[in-house]
């Protein structure tokens, strides 16, 4: 039991939502050591344990340890059967004496006792591939074959895992060099901005103050050529150190800043400029991820063009001020903290496997009864993935400088960026959701039964209380149905152990756990229960719609002041970043797209009725309607139907300007076939609300529905199969699957694939207008929207399974963050 509590209290259990800090610390010597318990009922398995603590992108790098216990077993089972056949123990008899015997020589002394075996070091043909190592078996064993096959398999995984963490350790060491030649430039230049301020030799900016002067040259078409090569050749270094990994949606964002657009050989000038000082020649990179960047950099690019038709061989002046200096600063900060983050997983690492070496050698030792333990031990002990201190030295050197240049020599501000502390789950949460549950249940029954007797939702040619209360009730309805969706999703990733918070970049000190999901959802939900089951009692005692239809207004704006609410409660930081990921999708293209982006704007295209709610709503109350209960004014309204159009397709169109963003950062085609997608399904959003105004419903508005729609259908059923579940691979060993699945059971694939073909043809109604007897129409419409919203939770859980299986194959467990500084030859 005490090898159960040391291991489980030093690696506290890794989840893809919990942080990174945990896996910074290195074990202590003493929990390498296992010792024995017999109280198996208790203790939880090590194959268990191990799977639960090994980084997940690195899953495939791991000691194979269940292949181990599988060739155990067949030892084991040999073993068994031998000690039932009489023949096989005269055979142990006869091998014992023959062992005897040539334990001594002829001389009459013993021969010197090598163990049961020897482990031979073989040198690799290169230096990249490291020692091999390779086991012969000095004693005769039950089954020579079966112990053949285990050890020539622990000898592939002690041989991958030195391979896997030599490459890595290379990778990391020149990342190192890497950003202490950036922090050098960083420096200089920030003494050289000082040393102007000091000497007031500084040619003053028109917008800002502390620029220093510097030429950038005016470079011919072989300069050019030579700094696009140089910039290539520095792609190609990135991709052999599988930091650019191209698959990934995520990593190809983080990366682009660093790559070229091939289209066009201006624009890779735009967020690069080339500075001179101090007798360097340094290029500053800046990705363009702000409009006010982007903007900056198409005028740089307007003025170059204008500097280069002069064809003028002097320099011009460039003023590098303080903001371009600043976002510098913050790039190599975050390189910083990923890399140290980077050097305590390769520790983490390398500790996982020793004690897996360690736990499957003694169990090897229990079954054979031989002694190997010690010996392989000392192999393992002296391999290069145990011996090389290099990760260590560098993780103390990065923590030493990112101390003295960016935490003002205060360790404990630094430590907040290098390892933060995970906010503690509180099981006061899980009383508090399950107290709000029961709370939304009670009212949504009391709120049923009093709807039904008074008729409220039934098909009336007059119902004002659908026509103004109801939207209110379901966008809420439709927006947190949403929400909790997420929390399961959170919940399945998990289990699953999809890295979930990583591909996301979400901050792991800060980021919603899905307790936290579904106290918003219960509390939220239980509070607009409580307004509308009011509302209702209220217009049952007779009072009228006047007095009491500024209720659900209320409500609204309750919501609407929670969300922007400057006062830290209620979690302040998401409800923030949530604006700020919506205020990037509302002017896209201008931001760079990130994986969050583009996440939520898929959400959004989900969530078309409710943003339908939502702008009725607002006309509604914005014009004094509510008082004097013309809800036909917005309805009739010319200027509220051409808004119709627009809601319907917004989401639309934010996707499609996010595809057309990252084609052009990019230069992949595949986002221009992405944004097809959206353009098709903008127009089937548009045909659909075209039909639903017109009144006469006729022939040719349906047959374009019909087409539109159709076609749309197609498109986004082959998107998600293919590209974004990357399933239907007819070449998969598993059948229209793809290799690699996190779920066991393969059914809930092909289930999913079902529901999800049959919630996509969820616009037949519009066609259709199918009814559940007397109940209305917008109640009907509320059920089928909630279909889509749940068609969209199950694509959530695929496409992040998708991208984490993908991420994974490239083993990258940190965001490569691009770097500001390049030195380049002196230009003439």
């Amino acid at each position: 039991m005490l090898y159960h509590s040391t291991l489980t209290t030093t690696f506290p259990s890794f989840s893809s939502s919990s942080s990174t800090s945990s896996l910074l610390f290195p074990l202590s010597d003493s929990a390498l050591l296992p010792t024995e318990s017999n109280n198996n009922n208790n203790m939880v398995k090590f194959s268990k344990q191990f799977e639960g603590q090994l980084i997940p992108e690195w899953k495939h790098a791991y000691v194979d340890y269940g292949q181990l216990k599988n060739d155990l077993k067949k030892l084991y089972l040999l073993k068994t059967d031998n000690k039932t056949d009489s023949s096989a123990a005269t055979g142990t008899v006869a091998s014992t004496v023959l062992s005897s015997i040539k334990n001594f020589s002829i001389f009459g002394h013993q021969r010197r006792d090598h163990g049961p075996i020897h482990v031979h070091k073989k040198l690799a043909s290169s230096v990249s591939n490291g020692d091999m190592y390779e086991t012969e078996l000095l004693e005769q064993f039950a089954d020579t074959a079966a112990a053949k096959e285990f050890f020539s398999c622990l000898d592939f995984q002690l041989n991958k895992v030195n391979q896997f963490f030599k490459t890595k350790e290379t990778e990391f060491m020149e990342l190192g060099e890497s950003l202490k030649k950036q922090l050098e430039i960083l420096i200089d230049l920030k003494t050289a901005i000082q040393h102007r301020h000091q000497t007031r030799d500084i040619m003053p900016d028109s917008k800002e103050d502390g620029s220093i002067s510097s030429t950038i040259s005016c470079e011919s078409d072989k300069d050019k050529t030579e700094q696009e090569q140089s910039q290539e050749n520095i792609n190609e270094e990135l991709e052999k150190t599988e930091l650019a990994f191209s698959d990934s949606p995520r990593s190809e964002e983080m990366g682009n800043s660093t790559k070229t657009k091939s289209m066009d050989p201006n624009w890779r000038t735009v967020s690069g400029r080339v500075i001179s000082f101090q007798g360097k020649n340094i290029k500053m990179n800046i990705p363009l991820t702000t409009p006010s960047r982007t903007f900056s950099a198409i005028s740089h690019l307007f003025k170059e063009d204008l500097t280069n038709s002069k064809k003028s061989n002097e320099g011009t002046k460039l003023h590098i001020n303080k903001t371009r200096v600043h976002h510098a600063e913050k790039m190599i900060k975050g390189a910083f903290v990923e890399l140290y983050k980077g050097l305590g997983f390769l520790k983490t690492y390398r500790q996982l496997n020793k004690l897996a070496f360690i736990k499957i050698l003694k169990k090897f030792d229990k079954v054979t009864g031989k002694q190997v333990l010690a010996i392989y031990l000392k192999v393992v002990e002296s391999s290069y993935f145990n011996s090389s201190d290099k990760v260590i030295k560098l993780a103390d050197e990065v923590e030493e400088l990112f101390i003295k240049n960016f935490a003002e020599e205060d360790k404990r501000k630094a430590m907040k960026y290098l390892r933060p502390k995970q906010r503690k789950e509180s099981h006061g949460i899980t009383f508090i959701v399950g107290l709000f549950s029961g709370c939304f249940i009670a009212l949504l029954v009391g709120y049923v039964i009093m709807a039904h007797i008074m008729g409220t939702y039934k098909r009336h040619p007059f119902s004002l209380y659908m026509e103004t209360v109801y939207p209110v009730l379901s966008m809420f309805s439709l927006m947190f149905l949403h929400f909790f969706l997420y929390g399961c999703n959170i919940f399945a990733w998990r289990k699953t152990r999809i890295n979930y918070s990583f591909i996301l970049e979400l901050s792991a000190t800060k980021e919603l756990k899905y307790r936290d999901v579904f106290l918003i959802c219960t509390t939220s939900m239980t509070a607009v229960m409580g307004v509308m089951f009011v509302h209702l009692a209220l217009l049952s005692k007779g009072y009228s719609y006047t007095q009491v239809q500024v209720i659900p207004g209320l409500l609204l704006l309750l919501f609407l002041l929670l969300l922007v609410c400057p006062f830290n409660i209620y979690y302040r930081s998401s409800r923030y970043r949530f604006l700020r990921v919506m205020r990037n999708i509302a002017f896209s293209p201008l931001y760079k797209v990130l994986m969050l982006d583009f996440f939520m704007a898929d959400q959004l295209c989900s969530q078309i009725p409710m943003l339908r709610n939502l702008e009725y709503m607002a006309c509604y109350y914005i014009t004094g309607s509510y008082k004097t209960q013309n809800y036909n004014y917005c309805m009739n309204a010319k200027h509220y139907r051409d808004l119709a159009y627009a809601v319907s397709f917004l989401p639309y169109y934010w996707r499609a300007m996010q595809c057309a963003r990252r084609w052009f950062d990019e230069g992949q085609t595949s986002h221009l076939v992405n944004l097809g997608k959206y353009v098709s399904a903008m127009l089937a959003a548009g045909s659909k609300v075209a039909y639903e105004k017109d009144n006469t419903k006729g022939v040719g508005w349906l047959c374009l529905v019909v087409i539109m729609s159709s076609g749309a259908t197609v498109y986004q059923l082959y998107w998600d199969f293919v590209k974004d579940w990357g399933l239907l691979q007819v070449n998969s060993k598993n059948p229209w699957l793809r290799n690699d699945l996190m779920l066991r059971r393969k059914t809930i694939y092909y289930v999913s694939m079902g529901l999800n073909f049959i919630l996509r043809l969820a616009w037949l109604q519009t066609v259709l207008h199918s009814t559940f007897g007397q109940v209305d129409s917008r109640v009907t419409g509320l059920f089928l929207a909630a279909l889509e919203v749940i068609r969209r939770g199950l694509w959530n859980f695929f496409r992040l399974e998708n991208e984490h299986l993908n991420n994974a194959g490239k083993f990258r467990a940190v965001n490569p963050v691009p770097l500001p500084f390049d030195e380049v030859d002196e230009v003439d």
